[in-house]
């Protein structure tokens, strides 16, 4: 039996490590700026949607990186 791997809808400092190419610490300072535009908290997850509704880029290119 085949399993699928379902979508995820959360992001994480490593995924933006691999997409935009910084590294760890920038990428986590980016996080922080978003959860601070979208008021969560720190340990507040952030969706797929508000980074890339924060950086412009667009959600299928993202998801190709996710994979």
């Amino acid at each position: 039996m085949q399993q699928t791997i379902p979508n995820r809808i959360v992001i994480y400092a490593k995924d933006i490590m691999n997409i935009t190419g910084r590294k760890e610490r920038a990428a986590r300072k980016l996080l922080a700026r978003i959860r601070k535009k979208y008021n969560k908290k720190k340990g507040d997850f952030l969706t797929i949607t508000e980074f890339c509704e924060y950086t412009g880029i667009d959600k299928e290119l993202v998801k190709s990186f996710l994979i």
